[in-house]
């Protein structure tokens, strides 16, 4: 059997602790011969710069794309908030994503059933909610140049932000949406600007092509991106793979993300072309959230979104979707038996970190 190679990359705040979660599922995993995993860790983010001067050195960046597979924790933080833009620790995470070419994130938003009512929506609304958004995130107004601010002759300051989109970056966006889709309840309901952007033409029309011409089965509608943003928090439940831009996509994910009742409760996926030493796509898993410095190193950060990441990878990476039903089913039952980290408590007694790490692992143990 294979030994796949991961690149841990805490980052700052309760990256640490979150990924040190993670691993526990990685090393049982390991020591029982259900799947062989090598692990490497390295700095990111703050912590990088703190040591290197660097969000991220250009050795991390080659131990990347050598890796079978990347997990990310969290950067940034207030501490590193004078720092310039370039060396932000949030840089490290667009020069990995840049450089590894990672195009499609996908980002679930699940309701687990005892979490129905941590929503801020009513129950009927999100009970048996599952979701998935599949966001262009190489390329946009994140990425594209000029992008920069600039003092005008009168004194005056004057920011730009380019936004481009050629058509090879949305059918490879549009192509992964609609086979998930395929593998879902094949509907595709494309996000975009479509009345006042012109990059919302471009990215409707060639949508529409290729899901006429090599998806003619999937059901696809397209949506204003301020629309969905509303129809997320009115009917959610009426969606099913969302395929939209770097800056909707990230705007969209973190509207649907709420209505789970937590950040905390939610992985993500990054993945890329095939990678020629490796075989495999590029790939890169984080959980949704941030590095929450005001619970850092308190052992309160919820882990089931990074533990949850690598069950993606299982699934993505690896092709072991076996091992990743019975770790997202082990979720399922911690969460079912009651057990809760201060995000999800709503009332119960909380526990820390590790011990829901534990309580993961015990479940998963009983599933094999």
């Amino acid at each position: 059997m294979s030994t796949y190679k991961l690149l841990l990359l805490p980052g700052d705040g309760i990256g640490t602790e979150i990924m040190r979660e993670m691993e526990k599922i990685t090393q049982w995993l390991t020591a029982q011969g259900i799947i062989f995993f090598e692990t490497e860790t390295d700095l990111v983010g703050g912590a990088s710069y703190d040591a290197h001067g660097t969000p991220v050195t250009d050795a991390v960046v080659a131990q990347a794309l050598k890796a079978d597979a990347v997990f990310m924790g969290a950067v940034g933080g207030p501490k590193w908030a004078d720092v310039g833009f370039a060396n932000r620790p949030e840089a490290a995470l667009l020069r990995l994503r840049a450089d590894l070419d990672v195009f499609a994130n996908l980002r679930p938003a699940i309701c687990y059933p005892a979490l129905v009512g941590a929503s801020s929506l009513k129950p009927e609304l999100v009970e048996g909610l599952d979701i998935l958004i599949v966001r262009e995130l190489t390329s946009g107004v994140y990425f594209r140049e000029p992008k920069e601010i600039v003092t005008l002759e009168d004194g005056s300051k004057r920011a730009t932000d380019t936004q481009i989109y050629t058509t090879g970056e949305i059918e490879r966006i549009a192509k992964v949406a609609f086979e998930l889709a395929q593998q879902r309840r094949n509907k595709v309901s494309s996000a975009e600007k479509h009345n006042v952007m012109a990059s919302g033409i471009l990215w409707k029309q060639i949508v529409t092509q290729v899901g006429k011409e090599l998806y003619p089965s999937v059901e696809l509608e397209h949506v204003l991106a301020d629309n969905c943003a509303m129809q997320l928090v009115r009917q959610p439940k009426q969606f099913d793979v969302i395929v939209t831009d770097n800056l909707f996509g990230d705007i969209l994910s973190d509207v649907a993300a709420m209505l789970t009742g937590s950040l905390g409760m939610l992985p993500s996926a990054s993945l890329g072309n095939t990678n020629p030493v490796t075989g495999r796509r590029f790939a890169l898993y984080e959980p949704v959230h941030g590095s929450a410095p005001d619970i850092a190193g308190q052992n309160a950060a919820n882990p089931l979104a990074m533990i949850g990441s690598l069950a993606m990878a299982l699934r993505y990476s690896f092709d072991r979707g076996d091992v990743a039903e019975k770790l997202e089913k082990a979720i399922i039952n911690v969460l079912a038996n009651g057990t809760r980290t201060r995000d999800i408590a709503d009332g119960a007694q909380a526990v820390g970190t590790s011990a829901m790490g534990d309580a993961v692992l015990a479940e998963l143990q009983k599933l094999f």
